[in-house]
């Protein structure tokens, strides 16, 4: 069953994304005095009496004129719109009607959809009226305050009366990978997740920063259901100034504790840089699989041996994620682009892998007997057996007679031998070492 989609438009501030976080139930659209915070589309799960919606926040809409920005923003309202069932137009009481609200109930109009005028920041409404905003030819007003949570309530009964039933078609089941694309600003993230839906889902531009949410897109590939999150570009500290900016930095790393596996984007042209080594480190100490991309390789002047010396760079730059695939793309050509998802898949299912203890056990005897724990203090270690004791990402429990004596070389061998013989492809093992 198809979810019915309502959709949230309107002019800059007049608290689409307050509205949307009220409904949704949580903090997920960031919302900033500054006005044209929102910039995608972001999408979220409502449930009320029984039923299922799915809402989504839209850019602020600035008229026909503006920017490349604004342009975009425009074209992602036009696409909210067209794949809504039910939309809900936001406008300002205290601010009152303006000429942007006119063109906006044009578009509207256009749909010829069902309609709900939601008139927000009503504080009094004993003194209600709005007046003033049946002109927009949209019927009834809809008084609320977003912030205060005032009659939002009686809002979802009147979506729930006016939407359609769950439509037959693609449903939604949980997504198999959840995968945070991530890396500096303007290294080329969403051009990436663009490419890799096939359509412009996310505003892309030059600027640094376009993106600031953390944007959910769910994708479907070789009939699984994946959830493309893609964020804000991670400044270093001492760049981050704006608190819209601090909110996008905190909600990118955020969505990488909640991913799976991390898509770490580079920019080939400008190579490895300090805030590049710490995004992955980040996203390794938090035990996630990773695919590093090496992406705008259109623009990197080649020779017969350029890609094995940008792989040796990189290792050395990125040791600790010497697990990691590394591919060479361009998400503007789509050269190579096609083999990110089958990379992806790869190092989700080895993320999420799990061996028999016998199995385990008999790879760990013969690591042992080739290479036996050195004694540190003139006494024997012995390694008695090993479990795995959890996935994402694969953990063992080793129990010895002095864990206290296994040296973190020789844990780098256990490691690497167990890399040799199962693979683990693109995912951090943890080695935990106990006495009996």
């Amino acid at each position: 069953m198809r979810r019915p989609l309502v959709a949230i438009v309107g002019r800059p501030n007049v608290g689409k994304s307050t509205l949307f976080n009220r409904l949704v139930g949580g903090r997920i659209s960031i919302i900033d005095d500054e006005p044209g915070v929102t910039r995608d589309r972001i999408y979220g799960e409502v449930e009320w009496r029984g039923r299922t919606f799915t809402l989504v926040d839209t850019g602020g809409w600035m008229g026909t004129q503006g920017d490349v920005i604004t342009r975009q923003v425009k074209r992602q309202v036009e696409q909210a719109l067209q794949e809504a069932d039910l939309i809900l137009m936001v406008v300002d009481q205290k601010e009152g009607l303006l000429p942007e609200d006119e063109e906006m109930a044009k578009m509207v109009r256009r749909q010829n959809k069902p309609v709900i005028l939601v008139v927000n920041k009503v504080d009094d409404f004993s003194s209600f009226s709005g007046a003033e905003f049946y002109s927009l030819g949209l019927g009834d007003l809809f008084p609320v305050s977003a912030l205060h949570g005032l009659n939002t309530g009686d809002l979802l009964d009147k979506i729930l009366e006016l939407l359609p039933e769950e439509r037959e078609g693609e449903g939604k089941p949980e997504p198999v990978l959840k995968i945070a694309v991530v890396g500096r600003p303007n290294v080329g993230k969403s051009s990436l997740v663009n490419r890799l839906l096939g359509e412009d889902r996310l505003i892309v531009t030059p600027v640094p920063g376009t993106t600031r949410d953390a944007v959910d897109t769910p994708i479907y590939y070789k009939g699984q259901p994946l959830l493309f999150i893609d964020t804000a570009g991670i400044r270093r500290k001492s760049r981050v100034k704006e608190p819209l900016e601090y909110y996008s930095v905190k909600r990118a790393l955020k969505a990488i504790e909640r991913s799976d596996v991390v898509l770490l984007v580079l920019d080939g042209v400008e190579g490895v840089t300090e805030q590049d080594k710490k995004i992955a480190g980040f996203a390794h100490e938090r035990g996630k699989g990773s695919v590093i991309l090496v992406n705008k390789w259109d623009l990197v002047e080649k020779d017969a041996h350029t890609a094995q010396r940008y792989e040796e760079a990189i290792r050395h730059e990125l040791y600790f994620l010497h697990y990691a695939p590394i591919l060479f793309i361009s998400a503007l050509t789509g050269q190579r682009v096609n083999r990110v998802l089958p990379t992806v898949l790869e190092v989700g299912d080895q993320h999420g892998r799990w061996i028999s203890t016998g199995l385990l056990n008999r790879v760990v005897q013969e690591a042992v007997a080739l290479t036996p724990p050195p004694s540190l203090s003139g006494k024997e270690v012995r390694i008695f057996y090993a479990t795995q004791v959890k996935t994402r990402p694969p953990t063992f429990l080793f129990f010895t007679n002095r864990p206290e004596d296994i040296h973190i070389s020789y844990r780098r061998y256990l490691e690497n031998f167990l890399r040799q013989y199962f693979g683990f492809e693109g995912t951090p093992l943890r080695l935990i070492f106990r006495e009996r």
